[in-house]
């Protein structure tokens, strides 16, 4: 078993993740990623209401008595939704694990924080990492370039930002993006993190509550099969790449695109059908590079399970053998 300041903490067994994911991280999810002696997160958003979301964690509660928590991501919107009512959805039902992401989320931590629940926040760069931990978070999610989702526009890989990340933050952190395997989890902690985050390798599970034929896609994507969108808009975001996702890429190309270009395109409503019927061209929906490392579709406990039994072979067969051969030829 892999010990490390993130699962003391957060009284998990394993060193693994599974974060925020809209339309994704439902309560079958969750639970069955506690159930695997991992930490998953009913994303907030996902639920219509506050008052939704206070039944999705209960219904959670009633699949598992594991530890598991709460995404809140908060981000400019014309209209946004009630942050705070589904803050006090989160205390009120008695959660005390909590993922920020977003857009300053200093008056959420804090709430949090009086009711005496743990935030960890998902970042994408160094100094937004730093900032949060003044903020007075628990612990750091840090996002590679590699990431679904926004990884940010500074487009710094793991290799580069998790140690660099490493360097300057003292509470444990957590590496995200392109992780999806034994090789990963070993490396990342390798690099100063105490865990690694997992978004599109949990949405490729059997417990996942997305189409079948949408985790059949990821399995048959490789790493390449990805678009990033809305670069020229300044927030972008790397999604599967599809008919869709090239068209959004084709208007920007032209210059001059306004969202109100691709608005039709990148509903979310669009991406959500995807999950839903399984037609993977429909929309816009979010997966990482680690398409590439994805090869099957098991459950969770299975996939939990054989992350920590390889990395442990990892550690104790591949790296120690090289060590001993490096001792061995120091002695000669």
């Amino acid at each position: 078993m892999i010990k490390t300041r993130f699962t003391e903490m957060f009284g998990v067994d394993h060193p693994i993740v599974q974060g925020g994911m809209q339309w994704v991280g439902r309560a079958e999810l969750v639970a069955a990623v506690a159930n695997a002696g991992a930490l998953g997160f009913i994303t907030a958003l996902t639920q219509s209401t506050p008052e939704e979301l206070t039944k999705e964690i209960a219904r959670c509660r009633d699949l598992t008595d594991k530890p598991f928590g709460v995404n809140l991501t908060i981000l400019p919107a014309l209209t946004p939704p009630p942050y705070a009512e589904y803050r006090a959805a989160i205390i009120e039902s008695g959660v005390k694990i909590v993922e920020t992401a977003g857009y300053k989320p200093q008056e959420h931590v804090d709430d949090f924080k009086k009711h005496g629940v743990k935030v960890i926040h998902k970042c994408t760069a160094v100094r937004h990492a730093a900032s949060a931990e003044r903020m007075g978070v628990d612990a750091i999610s840090i996002d590679g370039f590699e990431c679904a989702g926004h990884p940010g526009e500074d487009d710094i890989p793991g290799l580069i930002l998790i140690p660099a990340a490493a360097d300057k933050i003292k509470i444990p952190m957590i590496a995200s993006g392109g992780f999806g395997d034994a090789r990963g989890l070993v490396a990342a902690l390798a690099l100063g993190a105490e865990g690694v985050n997992m978004g599109t390798r949990f949405m490729c599970t059997v417990e996942s509550p997305i189409h079948q034929k949408v985790k059949e896609q990821i399995v048959a994507n490789d790493e390449r099969a990805t678009d990033l969108i809305f670069r020229t808009l300044h927030n972008t975001a790397r999604v599967a790449r599809n008919a869709v996702s090239q068209e959004v890429v084709a208007i920007e190309k032209k210059g001059g695109a306004t969202i109100d270009d691709v608005r039709h395109l990148v509903a979310g409503a669009r991406g959500k059908v995807v999950y839903e019927a399984g037609d993977p061209d429909h929309g816009i929906w979010s997966a990482g590079m680690v398409q590439g490392l994805i090869h099957d579709i098991p459950t969770c406990k299975e996939l939990v399970t054989r992350m920590i039994a390889e990395a442990e072979a990892l550690i104790a067969q591949r790296l120690n053998r090289m060590t001993g051969m490096v001792s061995s030829k120091a002695a000669e």
